[in-house]
């Protein structure tokens, strides 16, 4: 009743480049509680941010963790410029979250107790390929829609091979 629909072999429906931002935050220090946890929940904030204003860029996210310490949000953008935009602007909470940990780094009160980490990719087309064996819409494909993954190729140098109709022309 609540289960996403299984369709057997799929694969991403992407057009051109793909824009993956990994960000996330380790726990240096478990008992910091009053140092981490803000961190986590402006996380998921930024994301609600995000979810609530879909012109922004985000086409879709997987929340993971790495270690009982380490969590991190796989991010798809729409575009690189998108991506910058929202890291950029003003009146997001990004901005202000950016604010506070750099005077807190000037001011020599960042104490270590959390770490915080980003690292982004602009993934030309033909550089990326994927493959969903009975799985709902996930990561790239529910960023950017799921198809038979016979209409991209069986395997997986087809995939990479594969190029959408604006870059072949």
């Amino acid at each position: 009743m609540f289960a996403k629909p299984v369709l057997g072999r799929t694969t991403a429906d992407t057009e051109g480049d793909v824009v993956v931002l990994l960000i996330g935050m380790r726990i240096n220090h478990f008992w910091a509680v009053h140092q981490w946890l803000p961190v986590m929940l402006a996380m998921f904030r930024m994301l609600a941010e995000l979810a609530r204003d879909t012109d922004r860029g985000l086409l879709g996210r997987v929340l993971l963790t790495a270690s009982p310490r380490t969590y991190y949000v796989v991010q798809y953008w729409e575009s690189k410029e998108k991506l910058y935009a929202y890291a950029a602007a003003p009146d997001m909470f990004h901005h202000k979250v950016w604010g506070i940990v750099h005077r807190k780094e000037r001011a020599g009160k960042a104490r270590g107790h959390v770490g915080i980490w980003h690292e982004a990719y602009v993934v030309p087309e033909g550089s990326y390929e994927s493959i969903y064996g009975d799985m709902p819409a996930f990561g790239l494909a529910a960023a950017h829609g799921q198809v038979p993954v016979e209409r991209r190729g069986r395997s997986a140098k087809d995939r990479f091979a594969h190029r959408s109709e604006s870059a072949s022309s």
